[in-house]
């Protein structure tokens, strides 16, 4: 499936009438098992990733090579449309944010995020000025290939708690040219509600991490077009494997191996197997 095709794939999901997952594996094997059980299209992580080669998720901690690596990987490993967590755009320039939009289609990746927020305690986000220059410049190389760009308000994340600003950061993004909204940490259904109803484009709700949880049902009653789930499924493959560990470490026994998927199975889904 060619780049183009799978940006057409990706762009109808967002068209279509009703509300679609798009889960985030954080590397190639967990990108194989998603696409076998039925996904229809994935989106990178940088916290799934950066747990798996032992950092944490935080401005600086992985550099944007290092991000479009194991982004590549992921693209090579599925033919669903990918769309990837590129953090703050690795810059705080415009020019900076577009030029990780250009190294992220020239490995195929169909999608991406950038984020209003600095990296910088003192001042957590962007001024809105430059957060638009930001998305602007990111959304003009967009344009020139097949790729929707997503563009998110951090507030929330940060102790922000200001809907309305929230709000119209994310309008201005939609003005300068994003294809999808998103701020993260909303903390209740009406703020959620709320964020559709004020955009006129698709828009991205994160589950799983902490604060409330609702069904895509729900979701999609308040106005949702696509729901990520950031690092909470590499986060739960380390919980079985945190309890596992744990079980051998204070009782001795192997249990847990009960629970766990075969040999055979897993090897299945790696060379392109089903759930059946």
């Amino acid at each position: 499936m060619t780049q183009r095709s799978k940006f057409e794939k990706f762009k109808a999901l967002h068209d279509r009438t009703g509300t679609f997952v798009i889960p985030n594996p954080w590397n190639a094997g967990s990108a194989r098992i998603l696409t076998a059980l039925g996904f229809e299209a994935l989106a990178t992580t940088s916290a799934g990733y950066a747990l798996s080669v032992g950092r944490v998720d935080s401005t600086g901690a992985i550099t944007r090579d290092e991000i479009l690596t194991n982004a590549r990987e992921i693209v090579e490993a599925t033919e669903l449309p990918v769309s990837a967590d590129l953090e703050g755009g690795f810059g705080d320039t415009p020019d900076a944010c577009a030029k990780t939009i250009k190294m992220a289609l020239d490995i195929g990746l169909v999608g991406g995020s950038i984020e209003d927020a600095t990296g910088n305690p003192d001042q957590p986000i962007y001024d809105i000025g430059l957060a638009v220059e930001r998305i602007t410049a990111a959304c003009e190389v967009a344009r020139e290939r097949p790729f929707l760009m997503t563009a998110r308000a951090e507030n929330h994340l940060y102790g922000i708690d200001d809907l309305d600003d929230t709000i119209k950061r994310l309008k201005a993004f939609e003005d300068a040219g994003a294809d999808v909204l998103y701020a993260p940490g909303l903390p209740n259904l009406d703020a959620i509600r709320a964020v559709c109803e004020a955009l006129d484009k698709p828009v991205n709700v994160v589950m799983g991490l902490s604060g409330p949880r609702y069904s895509v049902e729900e979701l999609q009653n308040a106005g949702v077009k696509r729901v990520s789930v950031g690092g909470a499924l590499a986060r739960s493959a380390l919980g079985a494997f945190v309890r596992a560990a744990e079980e051998i470490q204070e009782n001795g026994t192997f249990n847990f191996a009960e629970e766990a998927i075969s040999g055979d199975r897993a090897s299945g889904y790696m060379v392109g197997g089903s759930d059946s």
